[in-house]
């Protein structure tokens, strides 16, 4: 959607103003009505489209994981890049994104976690978390099949445990000790993760060589 869409799109406004003043003072402290006078529409407006803050948040929460599902479209689609390569690159885009809008990301990850938990009902969320962790377990299978990555283990595991450990290093960088660079830490948690993952792949002869 073009920035002349979303003006023209009420929704997609409210939306972009709720991820705006959730940014700059976090999900407690901004109200529905707030929401509504930024974004120039009734409160009623907001309503309509979202039933309630967290059904807005829930919207926000699969925008974010849209984000993420198209990062690893982008690995997919890097043929020459090898895998444990894209995962790091992948570790350090989230880290970079978190780190810039730290208080929007703090309601962000309590939603995802929910929805991964399966404590949150809400569909549209749940398909978006569902196809990122199948494009990711694609990425590991692709690892596998190029022998970067150890074939002898569980390629949905190997994803989830991806996630897990993403997951974990970002919560705790947001709700408790929050200091220094998410980056350093991602990058720092990809080289854990990798260290029971990563293959070095078989040298395969030049053509012509002899045998």
């Amino acid at each position: 959607m073009t920035a002349a869409d979303a003006r023209d799109d009420p929704r997609q406004r409210v939306l972009d103003v709720a991820g705006g003043l959730f940014a700059d003072r976090g999900f407690d402290d901004v109200t529905m009505a707030e929401i509504a006078e930024a974004a120039k529409v009734a409160r009623a407006t907001v309503f309509n489209y979202f039933g309630s803050k967290h059904a807005l948040v829930e919207a926000l929460t699969e925008t974010v994981l849209d984000v993420f599902r198209e990062m690893l479209d982008d690995a997919l689609a890097d043929e020459a890049a090898a895998t444990p390569d894209l995962i790091r690159h992948l570790y350090e885009q989230m880290a970079r994104g978190i780190e810039m809008q730290r208080r929007f990301f703090r309601g962000i990850f309590r939603e995802i976690a929910r929805i991964q938990l399966g404590l949150d009902e809400g569909l549209v969320a749940q398909q978006a978390n569902d196809d990122a962790q199948t494009r990711l377990q694609q990425l590991v299978e692709r690892g596998q099949a190029r022998g970067d990555i150890n074939e002898t283990l569980p390629a949905d595991a190997v994803a989830r445990a991806f996630r897990s450990l993403a997951n974990g290093t970002i919560n705790g960088w947001l709700y408790t000790d929050g200091t220094g660079s998410l980056v350093d830490l991602m990058r720092a948690a990809a080289d854990v993760f990798l260290s029971s993952v990563e293959r070095t792949p078989p040298v395969r002869p030049a053509k012509g060589a002899n045998r």
